[in-house]
């Protein structure tokens, strides 16, 4: 018996890195997991594996910054499985991200930037929310990052409105028994993460953590899963850093 055995669940940027350790974890669990990403190919991949291994997943495109594509998802999940429990709102650009201050990056790039790493959080949300309310409430993790604390140009922007995000949504969807929460993670060894950060600027970050080492998608893993299950029934508008000790507040 898994702890979220005939939960349904929603995990974005699915795909790969630490979304795709979420969805395999909760899917390891007994929740039927719908891998959510804008790539077809990867996305397709992991839902296969999951399945292979004895889980049950599915695989569905979505654009997280386009409220046509977040309403398809949740409703062809809903005719799939027939409701929705869960959300992970991991999707996010990073692996790739052009790096430049806020007062010279390209005004085009920073609102694609935003509207994927800060509304894709609340456009999701307000898609499965009535999907949610019907089965009595539910539970929902934001993927921020302790960025939201450090100077980190417009990522570190987006992450904070995910943590204000995150609170203003609590206070609106707890009377509907709708709990909702974010993980922090501090720097974490994943795909995306070599192709951004130079590993002289890796090395440096590591040297000042208390746990001086990289994170892993296997170190978010638990923390997610318990903020999703009923033992945190009684936790909301929270943002949990997940980080080696980097930021202490």
């Amino acid at each position: 018996m898994g702890r979220f055995d005939g939960k349904v669940a929603i995990v974005t940027g699915a795909a790969q890195g630490i979304g795709e350790a979420y969805a395999r974890a909760l899917a390891q669990e007994g929740a039927n997991v719908v891998v959510a990403d804008v790539n077809a190919e990867r996305g397709e991949r992991v839902a296969k594996q999951i399945t292979a291994d004895g889980g049950t997943a599915a695989y569905r495109q979505v654009d997280v910054s386009v409220v046509a594509s977040t309403t398809a998802m949740a409703e062809s999940t809903v005719d799939q499985f027939g409701g929705i429990d869960l959300l992970v709102n991991n999707a996010a650009i990073y692996g790739g991200m052009k790096l430049n201050l806020l007062l010279a990056v390209d005004w085009d790039y920073y609102k694609r930037f935003m509207a994927v790493n800060f509304d894709g959080a609340l456009l999701c949300t307000r898609a499965v929310a009535r999907h949610m309310r019907k089965r009595g409430g539910g539970a929902i993790v934001n993927q921020s990052s302790t960025a939201a604390w450090t100077y980190s140009s417009f990522y570190g922007l987006a992450k904070a409105g995910v943590n204000s995000l995150t609170q203003q949504l609590a206070t609106e969807l707890g009377g509907s028994g709708i709990r909702i929460n974010a993980i922090a993670p501090g720097p974490t060894d994943t795909e995306a993460t070599r192709t951004v950060t130079p590993p002289e600027i890796v090395r440096q970050m590591v040297e000042r953590l208390p746990i001086k080492r990289m994170g892993t998608p296997a170190d978010l893993v638990g923390l997610c899963l318990f903020l999703l299950s009923a033992e945190a029934g009684w936790i909301t508008g929270q943002i949990f850093n997940v980080d080696g000790g980097q930021v202490m507040r």
